[in-house]
């Protein structure tokens, strides 16, 4: 029987054990005697997850002052906002902000909820694993599948499905032209999925998801933070003029090593 991930009214999911297989064996015979199993002591996986996400805070805190900072810098030297690419990207944004707090959110939840679980589906594909049933309603949905982790479990929250369906239908359009004219509705386009995707992460997140306490809260607070913090420098790479990939990089490097000295000198 697969694993069900079902979705709740409320957007929760909850993971089932399934083996895919199911088998029946003969009991075994009867021992002579009663025996004793040997106690095993073993450590919880949300215990090992807490102090993965301890683990990951400092590269979270050099990551987050790299972004920042050059963002900060290239908005305040080089002008980025006045790019067209920054101020379409704004506007996408914007769109969907005013959507978000003024319009029913009827729709706009079944369209989230699709997302969300086509986005568990590719994820489990990606994995290798096995779909057999994905089902959406007003009262919420859930796929069926032989394969789950934590990735799976979190992708809807930093992997925004629309914008990356807004990319690929982008990158195939050149092989049916120039789609330079239309670069600026790319970002429009980006600017309004990704907040959109953004906003309904932060308005779930608090409703108590069970994405999220399957593998430990704290540590799926900050896979989710890292992953997004990562598309945003991706994108900001490739859009502001001065930044690239290697001064991104040369930029951590020297955060992460002004951080490691800030960590020595205080034990010291």
């Amino acid at each position: 029987m697969p694993k069900p991930v079902k979705r709740s009214a409320k957007g929760r999911q909850t993971y089932h054990a399934g083996s895919g297989v199911l088998s029946h064996e003969p009991a075994p015979a009867a021992l002579p005697g009663p025996r004793v199993q040997p106690r095993r002591w073993r450590i919880p996986a949300r215990w090992l997850n807490t102090l993965l996400g301890l683990l990951l805070l400092p590269l979270a805190f050099v990551l987050s002052r790299t972004f920042f900072s050059l963002f900060a810098r290239e908005t305040l030297h080089h002008r980025y906002w006045a790019t067209e690419e920054f101020w379409f990207f704004a506007l996408g944004a914007l769109l969907w902000l005013i959507a978000f707090a003024g319009l029913p959110r009827g729709a706009a939840t079944v369209a989230y909820v699709w997302g969300h679980e086509l986005t568990h589906a590719v994820w489990v594909w990606l994995w290798g694993g096995r779909v057999s049933e994905l089902r959406v309603h007003r009262e919420g949905g859930h796929i069926l599948t032989n394969k789950s982790n934590f990735l799976i479990a979190l992708a809807p929250y930093f992997y925004p499905i629309y914008s990356v369906a807004v990319v690929i239908l982008y990158g195939l359009g050149w092989f049916f032209g120039d789609m330079t004219p239309y670069t600026r509705w790319l970002f429009l386009a980006l600017g309004f999925t990704w907040t959109f995707h953004l906003s309904f992460t932060l308005w779930m997140i608090p409703k108590g998801q069970s994405d999220l306490a399957a593998h430990g809260t704290f540590f799926s607070l900050v896979i989710i933070y890292l992953a997004n913090l990562v598309i945003l420098s991706a994108l900001v790479i490739l859009t502001a003029p001065s930044i690239t990939l290697h001064g991104f990089v040369q930029e951590f490097f020297l955060n992460a090593a002004r951080f490691s000295s800030w960590i020595l000198h205080h034990i010291q």
